[in-house]
């Protein structure tokens, strides 16, 4: 439920933005979220009751129920004065809520540790690069000449965040902050994949190390022979 709710929020938000629609005078959108957020809370306090340990469950999941809260509906609420592109990152904390447990469902695919991790933080590093798409395409355009739609930002995010590098710069304070990020975030999945490659390696040569001792073991084993009477 929480994946589906996700896709659908990130679906809505790209529509939004290719469409040029202010999310927050769309009663639509706003009314969407709140009730995804309200989704969170409830899945959060269901995990917690079912837990068998709740004092652990609150200790590793507290931080997906910050992310739970609708803030968006809540500074629109309470009338608080916040720049647009303040409210523009708000929108997308119920993404990263659903990025996390996105990471939580690939990472049981596989039982060992370090495919998990690695898988998990790709999903979330993946999701990221989107919603950071999402972002820069929304403050860059129509002040960056170079960001004309909406898949020049998305190519922008992917090479940002795989370090290659292009020849697009950002130029408000939003952009500058998601060109930091993004970078910080993709240097770290390299060393997880270079790591994940050789302890794969290593183990695939162990493995094949111990089957051949067997074999030489088994046949090395003298063969028993019975030693008949002498007339």
């Amino acid at each position: 439920m929480i994946l589906i709710l996700s896709v659908g929020l990130l679906i809505y938000l790209t529509v939004l933005g290719l469409r040029n629609v202010e999310f927050f005078s769309d009663r639509g959108y706003m009314t969407f979220q709140l009730w995804v957020c309200f989704a969170f809370i409830a899945d959060f306090f269901i995990e917690f009751y079912l837990s068998e340990s709740r004092a652990a469950y609150v200790r590793r999941r507290l931080f997906f129920l910050v992310l739970s809260v609708p803030y968006l509906n809540i500074v629109a609420a309470l009338d608080i004065p916040l720049t647009y592109g303040a409210l523009y990152f708000l929108r997308f904390i119920p993404l990263a809520r659903g990025a996390l447990a996105m990471s939580i469902v690939v990472g049981y695919v596989s039982r060992n540790r370090l495919t998990n991790i690695f898988a998990s933080y790709t999903v979330v590093l993946l999701a990221f690069i989107y919603m950071g798409s999402l972002i820069f395409y929304e403050v860059e355009h129509g002040h960056n000449p170079g960001v004309d739609n909406f898949w020049t930002a998305l190519w922008w995010a992917f090479s940002v965040a795989t370090t290659a590098g292009c020849n697009l710069y950002p130029v408000t304070w939003a952009g500058k902050i998601v060109c930091a990020v993004l970078p910080t975030m993709g240097t770290v999945l390299f060393p997880l994949f270079t790591v994940v490659v050789t302890t794969a390696v290593r183990n695939r040569i162990h493995r094949e190390d111990a089957t051949l001792r067997a074999g030489q073991t088994q046949g090395s084993h003298p063969v028993s022979e019975k030693s008949g009477g002498v007339s």
